[in-house]
């Protein structure tokens, strides 16, 4: 099942480092503007949902979970790098696939 989750960047960029200093280095305040559409329900019942805590992503989809860390070394210091790549490997531990596109995630659960 394909999922497309509609995202404002225009407001979440506002809070990206070159905007406003979050001291975190790696855009919390942008990944927190980033991923309030992320709560939903999808059309087969199955509940979506990424939550943040610290550095670390979990990606629900159902009774499917997966992890991903936001790491500044490895992908920085782009903070919209920094992000996908996390979602990315939420995503792949979840056991879905994540395409990013202008304005929209597409997600296949």
């Amino acid at each position: 099942m394909q999922v497309r989750i509609t995202i404002d960047e225009a407001a979440a960029e506002q809070h990206l480092g070159s905007h406003l200093k979050d001291g975190s280095g790696i855009g919390i305040n942008y990944a927190d503007v980033y991923l309030k559409p992320f709560k939903l329900t999808l059309e087969d019942g199955r509940k979506l949902l990424c939550k943040r805590r610290g550095l670390k992503l979990t990606l629900a989809i159902g009774d499917r979970t997966g992890e991903g860390l936001m790491r500044r070394l490895q992908h920085g210091p782009d903070e919209r790098r920094i992000l996908r790549e996390a979602l990315q490997e939420a995503a792949t531990a979840a056991g879905a696939t994540i395409d990013f596109e202008p304005g929209a995630v597409i997600l296949d659960a």
